[in-house]
């Protein structure tokens, strides 16, 4: 194996994205109750008008071009290609912070963040703030490329990222993420703990103290998660037990892949079901191309399979001491009481967020980028 660090560049083949238009064209659309909206599941006007933007009005070499705007390179660990963009700030000093997406997220949820950590002079912030960005794509997503071996759980990707930032020279480092990422960044903490200097969390996981005192609004949050649970999680359960049977039509329908991520974005986000109030259409279109793109959905599920089916969890086996920043976004989706995350972490500050949701970077880029600042400032 070689610790090779190469140069990458995003560069679509032109029949891939002739073939993206063919079926897009062709596309078998589902019946639909009438006034159901989106109680069943995606809306079938929604979803018809971004199928029908994304064949007459996308533009994927545009944002192709401002992906690549950043540097990016490939490396292999442990038999698997990673993919990661790297963005360097100009500051002396400046701190390096790996950043983690999840599902069904990719580094496109970052764009709109990483000019103002890396630049923090031109956005509002200090010299003294800046931050070198490393923000990897997951094994087995966008241009990572498919996973080909069993048992890439979040603990083999933190083990794998904690020799990525050695690689890059840096041996004092922080790092930050929600949904996977944020499991992938606790792992990272307890693995590499001699080098992490700090996390930052916008979906730490905790388990249940029967011994803390909840508060009203906690009990509520709690009752709204049980709901979640009941109401949501459909898609963790074929994706934790079947992936390879949903890949099929993900796979091969572009509509069919946007329907099943769009959905999510919808009911994730804070947007009181205006998907587009939110984020723009290119926004998620760029998101889903890069699952479309490297044909990284099928390998993208299989993490839930991979957790559920034998994964390790360290918070089962000893809490993270690296000093832990939490972010806590209002229509997050996973919101455990805070005294249950501080059993967990050594939390050294809490932010409760005005508005937000699951995609903090994207949806709120701006509170997003300040929180981080100021927990790193405490960690530097």
């Amino acid at each position: 194996m070689s610790d090779a660090i190469e140069p990458f560049k995003i560069e679509i083949p032109q029949t891939t994205l002739d073939d993206l238009e063919r079926r897009l064209g062709q596309t078998r659309f589902p019946e639909q109750i009438a006034g159901s909206d989106w109680d069943y599941g995606a809306e079938l006007q929604a979803i018809r008008e971004l199928v029908e933007y994304w064949r007459g009005s996308y533009d994927w070499r545009r944002h192709e071009g401002e992906l690549n705007s950043y540097d990016h390179f490939k490396t292999e660990i442990d038999g698997q290609s990673i993919h990661f963009l790297h963005a360097r700030s100009p500051h002396d000093g400046a701190l390096p912070v790996l950043i983690s997406h999840g599902w069904p997220g990719s580094i496109v949820e970052f764009l709109k963040v990483i000019r103002p950590l890396t630049h923090p002079t031109e956005h509002g912030g200090e010299a003294a703030d800046a931050i070198h960005v490393i923000c990897p794509s997951l094994p087995g997503y966008g241009f990572s490329e498919p996973t080909k071996t069993r048992g890439w759980d979040p603990r083999r990707i933190a083990e794998a990222f904690a020799v990525l930032m050695g690689r890059l020279g840096y041996d004092r480092y922080g790092a930050q993420g929600g949904d996977w990422g944020s499991i992938v960044t606790t792992e990272l903490a307890l693995v590499d703990a001699e080098h992490v200097c700090g996390i930052h969390l916008n979906m730490p996981l905790a388990f249940p103290d029967p011994s803390a005192t909840l508060s009203d609004e906690e009990k509520e949050t709690l009752a709204e998660m049980e709901q979640w649970d009941k109401d949501e999680t459909g898609y963790q359960k074929i994706q934790g037990t079947k992936p390879q049977t949903l890949g099929f039509g993900l796979m091969d329908s572009p509509a069919g892949l946007a329907a099943w991520i769009a959905e999510k974005f919808r009911t994730w986000s804070d947007c009181d079901g205006d998907l587009f109030s939110v984020y723009s259409k290119d926004e998620i279109l760029t998101n889903i191309m890069v699952y479309w793109v490297t044909g990284t959905i099928t390998s993208s599920t299989r993490l839930y399979y991979e957790m559920f089916k034998g994964g390790r969890l360290g918070l089962l086996e000893k809490a993270v001491e690296v000093p832990t920043g939490v972010a806590r976004f209002p229509k997050e989706i996973m919101r455990f009481p805070r005294k249950w995350v501080e059993n967990h972490f050594n939390v050294t500050h809490w932010t409760n967020m005005p508005r937000g949701g699951h995609f903090a970077a994207m949806e709120q880029p701006d509170l997003f980028v300040e929180d981080v600042r100021k927990f790193f400032r405490t960690v530097r």
